[in-house]
């Protein structure tokens, strides 16, 4: 599709309803994770959730989506084209996740173990949050430096895998438990968005499919919950008790606790070993993103989408959001839904209502999660063919070598989950930290433990190395595979991958001098063999 020569594509065209409700509905869902998380598990109170921790995510979520659809209308008038897509921006799940367990909620336990109430406690375990956000917007700043020679160097295999195996695991397959865990609700919407998007069917009306998955995931859902025909996640008494949230909610800077939570000695406890790896993997997220976004026909430049990364994390944490933003995986899901610049805006424009009005917990009680997953799934699904589509078909077989590290990280989130739930059930809270200390009991069921630990620590840049040195081999390229092993090594030596342990909250790094000094002899050990193997003959086609 094309447009005149300077002039953008129109804001809003017929795909960008459908993409604005997989955008809004993956947003959302990180929305409601950060009030279940820090509710139940923190014991943040509402009101400061209400009034300050999601006014101030929802704020960095508005300026990234609107500066993204800037981008794209420039992209757009500077090719000639109507069909340039916005790259999308949220929360970022994964510092979501370590953000909570690993940095807040040890806070949280050893200030109640010290003598300190509830709330003071909570207080606290914010207050570091604050800080570990703002470190990880300058770590993005940094990172839009060399951002772009970053990408220069390295194969495209190696930055889409990396995408496709969060992608495959993080995403299509967790959703995919979840659509199976609740047939009646899920399975139709899962029915609807596959026969929209793969058979190209229209729906009467001229209303996009993702608004029928929603709108019948909804239906349903609310039918098990008035039948008892289902499980449903839905009920009339949770949207009466929603109501009571609604209210007025303005963006609030929040500095003096921003200088406390930076200033915090668990500040400095958990900044090297959780709060830097996490900056550094949220920089080659964006990097493998933007690759993305290049590889489906959009190319950005990486230096200012990066640096506004930076700055939406950095302006999130001076008004009360402990959680970084970050551009979404993604991006050829939603130009495949026909979705261009518009759905970046209605995006801004629904979490600008929603964070200002506290209407997140409603929402959450009238829509459920089960009714727009399907979406996200399908998302999941063709990031990860992505992978294989846009990288010459020689190097499939590296970008199946990289999925290797993402799928162990997801299978050890789900063991450590596992054992929480046993724990929880037996009302033995340290049954999980017992049995991660015995690795021999794991070894005797057939697993070994510490090679799952080892392969999931730092997993994006395992995926990436792996997937390198696996492309430059097929291309003969040894040299460029020793350097990549190289870097493997100094990775390693100093903690970054592969070393570490394992606590019911999930992998702890281990970063310090020869922390992981094993696997750096062994990728040594490797980048020599690549350099000794350039002085034979490649063998005959014909074997």
């Amino acid at each position: 599709m094309s447009a005149l020569p300077g002039t953008p594509q129109p804001l809003f065209q017929s795909g960008d309803l459908d993409g604005f409700f997989g955008l809004a509905i993956d947003n959302l869902i990180q929305f409601l994770l950060i009030l279940g998380l820090c509710a139940g598990v923190l014991g943040f109170p509402i009101e400061l959730l209400l009034g300050r921790v999601l006014p101030g995510a929802a704020l960095s979520v508005i300026v990234g989506n609107l500066y993204y659809a800037w981008e794209a209308q420039r992209l757009s008038a500077r090719e000639g084209r109507s069909n340039v897509t916005a790259l999308p921006y949220g929360i970022n799940t994964v510092s979501l996740f370590a953000f909570v367990f690993l940095v807040m909620l040890p806070l949280k336990l050893a200030a109640e173990a010290n003598g300190a109430t509830a709330e003071e406690a909570a207080l606290a375990a914010w207050q570091v949050g604050l800080g570990a956000c703002f470190v990880s917007g300058i770590l993005e700043l940094l990172g839009a430096l060399v951002g772009d020679a970053v990408r220069r160097a390295t194969p495209r295999a190696a930055l889409l895998s990396t995408l496709a195996g969060i992608a495959i695991s993080f995403i299509a397959i967790d959703f995919a438990v979840r659509t199976f865990a609740a047939p009646i609700v899920a399975m139709l919407p899962l029915g609807i968005i596959l026969t929209t998007y793969f058979a190209g069917v229209r729906f009467p009306f001229r209303v996009p499919g993702g608004a029928w998955a929603v709108l019948a995931g909804t239906v349903l859902a609310w039918f098990a919950s008035l039948t008892g025909a289902g499980e449903s996640t839905v009920e009339a008494a949770r949207v009466a008790e929603s109501f009571s949230s609604i209210g007025f909610y303005p963006p609030v800077p929040v500095f003096s606790d921003l200088y406390a939570g930076l200033t915090s000695s668990m500040m400095r406890d958990a900044l090297v070993p959780i709060i830097v790896p996490m900056g550094l993997f949220n920089v080659l997220g964006s990097l493998q993103n933007i690759e993305s976004a290049e590889a489906a026909g959009d190319s950005y430049p990486a230096m200012p989408c990066m640096a506004v990364n930076g700055i939406g994390s950095i302006v999130a944490a001076g008004l009360g959001s402990c959680f970084p933003t970050t551009i979404y995986i993604g991006h050829p899901g939603w130009k495949a839904l026909g979705a261009r610049t518009g759905y970046s805006i209605l995006n801004a424009i629904f979490f600008a209502v929603v964070s200002l009005f506290g209407l997140t917990y409603f929402i959450g009680s009238v829509i459920p999660i089960e009714a727009g997953m399907a979406i996200v799934l399908w998302i999941g699904v063709i990031i990860t063919a992505q992978a294989f589509q846009a990288t010459h078909v020689r190097h499939a077989p590296a970008v199946a070598v990289g999925l290797f590290p993402a799928i162990a990280a997801w299978g050890l989130l789900i063991l450590t989950q596992s054992l929480n739930a046993a724990g929880a059930s037996n009302q033995d809270l340290g049954l999980a930290a017992r049995t991660l200390a015995d690795p021999a009991a794991f070894l005797a069921a057939g697993l070994r433990l510490e090679g799952l630990v080892a392969i999931s620590q730092g997993f994006m840049l395992t995926c990436m190395i792996w997937a390198a040195m696996s492309a430059h081999l097929i291309d003969r390229e040894f040299g460029r595979a020793a350097v990549w092993a190289a870097i493997a090594a100094v990775l390693a030596f100093f903690g970054f991958t592969h070393a570490g342990g394992i606590t019911p909250a999930g992998g702890v790094y281990e970063i310090g001098w020869a922390s992981g000094w094993s696997w750096a002899i062994g990728y040594a050990l490797c980048g020599g063999f690549f350099v000794l193997a350039a002085r034979f003959p490649a063998r005959d086609a014909s074997g």
